[in-house]
């Protein structure tokens, strides 16, 4: 630790570092940093910097607000942008209470509780996100607008992709922060695109995803565009989701790799994939946490709302990719980019888990377009499908004591009331869909 922030202070020296900014997640899943000047910066590397938790959603109340910052020196990383008034470096905190104990309410804290979990039966995750985003027009006083800047496709190029700039600019940019870029593309609707990186130890994936997504904001911006992850922003096209791969290690071998298992597949894949098909609905409200995520998840439009899965069929919830050996994995397709990561991947590890502790074997591949299926086939089959809507997630969540534990009583709490009010303030809206289908037939 003393050699580690030995290095820090030598990098802050070197590179004229002027402000650090100790970032955190809240509950919501929005990033929150405080700034401090490089003066303080030793009181920062030793965790002394406090905050008011009650000015956060979800933290404390105003009774039991004060909290401390208390930094990864892992997460250590200067913004490769300058500022006006010198660089800026960031370290990723984690949330303690005076008495020196982790507060359960930071997601970061409660994701390295269910990894221990996991790490006590022998296993580490890795996951490998594949984030989408939209690239929107700004107007003429710098505000967001569901305006694509191309009408482009799937792996188009320039001059369709006029966002090809904006995205080379992002991945030269998370790349000097450390990132190892796998592909950078145009997805499926216009003015939407993917950035992949390499997969790598849960932890540290969900605090790239964080980073991920700042990055892209922000390179956007100096390109007169604005980034959205907003899983729907327009109707008829493709929305964005955030595929999640995810496997299990066991003494630096991957667990989920059978050369002589059924599909190459160890007794440890399907049952962790059981425990995924089995818990889905109950975790939907994490992995999917605002009302528009639902307006993603509709059959038609390459999401996946059945409850299967396949080696192939992209209409299935679970996707198994045909590399074997190292590379063997799940992909889990419904999450989207609103979901706050410390949160969505404690929930799937757990429900993977809770099938490896109980050998839930899943149902039998179904290797058909799910989409082109009546209902009755569906039922006769046993595809479920994921909850319709926000409401009905949460009624999900609210009936699962596995998912409840993989959140801790305090996220739980909070984040139902954040989201039953959401839902609450939704439905009292008038919408122009309504106001276009009934303000003159009526």
């Amino acid at each position: 630790m003393k050699n580690k922030k030995a290095d820090i202070l030598k990098l802050v020296k070197e590179n004229d570092v002027r402000f650090l900014r100790l970032q955190f997640t809240d509950i919501a899943g929005v990033m929150k940093n405080l700034a401090v000047p490089i003066s303080q910066v030793e009181k920062a590397l030793d965790g002394e910097i406090m905050f008011d938790g009650s000015s956060i959603n979800g933290f404390a109340d105003i009774s039991e607000s004060d909290m401390y910052l208390v930094p990864d020196l892992d997460t250590f990383v200067i913004f490769p942008w300058r500022s006006a008034n010198g660089k800026v470096a960031r370290l990723i905190c984690d949330i303690y209470l005076p008495d020196g104990s982790p507060f359960m309410g930071c997601p970061r804290n409660n994701l390295k509780r269910v990894l221990k979990e996991a790490h006590d039966l022998g296993y580490t995750m890795n996951v490998g996100p594949e984030a989408e985003f939209f690239l929107f027009l700004s107007d003429e006083k710098g505000h967001a607008t569901t305006q694509v800047q191309d009408e482009a496709g799937y792996f188009d190029l320039a001059p369709a992709d006029l966002g090809e700039n904006a995205r080379r600019d992002m991945d030269t940019t998370l790349e000097e922060m450390g990132f190892e870029i796998e592909a950078s593309h145009h997805e499926v609707a216009p003015g939407q695109h993917e950035i992949d990186f390499r997969y790598g130890d849960a932890l540290l994936v969900a605090d790239a995803i964080m980073t991920f997504k700042l990055v892209v904001r922000s390179i956007a911006q100096r390109h007169g565009l604005h980034a959205s992850f907003m899983p729907k922003p327009i109707f008829g096209i493709n929305g964005s989701g955030m595929h999640t791969h995810q496997s299990l290690f066991k003494d630096g071998q991957n667990s989920f790799y059978d050369p002589n298992g059924a599909d190459q597949l160890s007794d440890t894949a399907r049952y962790y994939m059981g425990g995924i098909l089995k818990h889905a609905r109950s975790f939907t409200a994490i992995t999917n946490p605002t009302v528009n995520s639902y307006k993603r998840l509709v059959p038609g439009y390459e999401a996946p709302v059945n409850i299967a899965w396949s080696g192939a069929n992209r209409s299935c919830l679970v996707r198994v990719p045909a590399k074997r050996g190292a590379s063997t994995r799940i992909e889990v397709r419904n999450p989207d980019p609103t979901c706050n990561p410390y949160l969505a991947l404690a929930v799937m590890l757990t429900a993977g888990l809770d099938g490896i502790k109980n050998k839930i074997e899943p149902p039998a591949a179904v290797d058909r377009n799910i989409y082109k299926m009546e209902e009755e086939e569906r039922q006769m089959l046993g595809i479920g499908s994921l909850p319709g809507n926000l409401l009905e997630a949460i009624n999900e969540l609210d009936g699962s004591e596995l998912i409840q534990g993989a959140l801790g009583s305090h996220i739980y709490e909070k984040f139902r009331q954040g989201k039953l009010e959401e839902w609450n303030d939704y439905n009292i809206q008038v919408t122009p869909w309504e106001v276009s289908n009934y303000l003159c037939k009526f």
